[in-house]
């Protein structure tokens, strides 16, 4: 049995703050064999996960925010969003659960946030054709504007929620 704790938390973000792609994720299950991919990931403002669909190797995704404050965006073939899900333990939605092929990121809105992810085993990377063509790549010099830009969209979003 694998326990889920506050220290875990406080030494994932700890770690994720550390890390310059300002994530880090803790696997739980045993083998990147196992059927099912269990694992918490500790986010900061500022990380960013391109987006990206899981429809190569088909596979649904689960998300249960932890701790602080996310955003889960879905997109469609064009880039545009259409979704934007904010999460969080104190927020009145704590989790998604996503259906293979849709175009995806999270977004982290608070420092120290976290959530578990689940998807179907075994592991599989994201091939190029599941990384948003639309959207540039990690580490590349439009990540900045990018960011801000899907942040615009979620404030915008966010003051139009009921």
């Amino acid at each position: 049995m694998k326990i889920l704790d506050k220290h875990l938390l406080q030494s994932l973000s700890a770690q994720a703050k550390q890390n310059p792609r300002l994530r880090q994720n803790h696997n739980l299950h045993d083998s990147y064999d196992d059927p099912s991919q269990r694992l918490l990931n500790a986010m900061e403002p500022g990380s960013y996960v391109r987006p990206h669909r899981h429809l190569g190797h088909p596979k649904p995704e689960g998300f249960v925010a932890v701790r602080g404050r996310l955003a889960l965006l879905t997109f469609d073939d064009q880039g545009r969003v259409e979704q934007v899900v904010l999460m969080g333990p104190e927020e009145s939605v704590f989790g998604a659960d996503l259906p293979c092929g849709v175009w995806h990121t999270i977004v982290s809105l608070e420092e120290g946030s976290a959530f578990y992810e689940t998807k179907p085993g075994p592991y599989q990377p994201i091939s190029p054709m599941d990384l948003a063509p639309w959207a540039p790549e990690e580490g590349s010099a439009g990540v900045g504007a990018y960011l801000e830009k899907l942040g615009q969209i979620i404030v915008a979003q966010a003051e139009v929620a009921p």
